[in-house]
């Protein structure tokens, strides 16, 4: 049996007494599912696995999709690597983001293992949006039940993030958009709950009004929705698993290892259309 371990009060639970290099029993994928939901996202320690295993891994909870923005793997175009090297100054998503938000059907989650890790930093955090809705006001609840955003893999401040991974591993056009326009408060699918789903990485204004129009309200959603009562921090290790709900998660990987080289291996998810 999995034991599962709360690591804060917001969000995120450790896993234990699980080996991801076998293949799982159903009892064992139904225990899996039930703490994302309740947790929304889960780690494992001292897992040893090949891309081959990671891929049978996040298969069991749905159909691994390609990422728009950076080649996959040659043997594994599903597996995206998420790298730093030692001379670059930015690391990749470096910012408080929900995964492709800016497509029309964004990931359910997602399934991150630590490749490569510097002797230090790189953690980590994770926000809990049911929190983040839960947490406003009756009146701002009301205004936002009305609006849906308009989200851009174009932003400036994520694009400054990739500068380096698409010189060499691009997957787009260059100059090429890609648009997803969504409800600023989301039904979680399964759960039934509400979540604030505007991210600082993607939105960049609400449909019908212009940038300058959306600036106040989203820069006081966006404040909001990272306070440390309602977040995560997960420390790498050889031989972790990050597996987040990004139906209800944002994350951000802090960019603290300048000089040194930090290896992600991830897989998308495929989800569904966010009503």
């Amino acid at each position: 049996m999995i034991t599962v371990s709360p690591v804060s009060g917001a969000l995120g639970a450790e896993i234990d007494g699980i080996d991801l290099s076998q293949p799982l029993s159903e009892q064992q994928i139904a225990d899996i599912r039930a703490a994302l939901l309740e947790h929304l996202v889960i780690f494992f320690r001292n897992q040893d696995i090949t891309p081959a295993d990671h891929l049978r891994f996040a298969s069991y909870f749905s159909e691994p999709e390609d990422y728009p923005m950076i080649t996959g793997l040659a043997d594994f175009p599903k597996i995206v690597p998420v790298v730093k090297l030692p001379h670059e100054r930015v690391n990749f998503g470096g910012l408080w983001h929900s995964d492709t938000a800016y497509t029309d059907i964004p990931p359910m989650g997602a399934v991150l293992v630590a490749r490569e890790l510097p002797p230090f930093g790189g953690d980590t955090l994770f926000a809990n949006m049911y929190l983040a809705y839960e947490q406003l006001s009756d009146g701002l609840k009301r205004l936002l039940s009305g609006l849906r955003a308009v989200n851009s893999s174009a932003k400036a401040e994520v694009t400054a993030t990739r500068e380096d991974r698409l010189a060499t591993d691009a997957k787009l056009v260059p100059g090429e958009e890609l648009i997803g326009v969504h409800p600023v408060v989301r039904t979680h699918p399964e759960t039934g709950r509400k979540l604030l789903y505007v991210n600082y990485g993607h939105t960049v204004r609400f449909e019908d009004m212009t940038e300058q129009e959306s600036k106040p309200l989203l820069d006081y959603l966006f404040a909001h929705l990272c306070r440390p009562e309602f977040t995560c921090r997960f420390r790498w290790e050889p031989g972790s698993i990050a597996f987040w709900d990004n139906r209800a998660v944002q994350h951000n990987p802090i960019n603290d290892y300048h000089g040194h080289k930090r290896v992600m291996h991830r897989i998308s998810l495929r989800g569904s259309r966010p009503y």
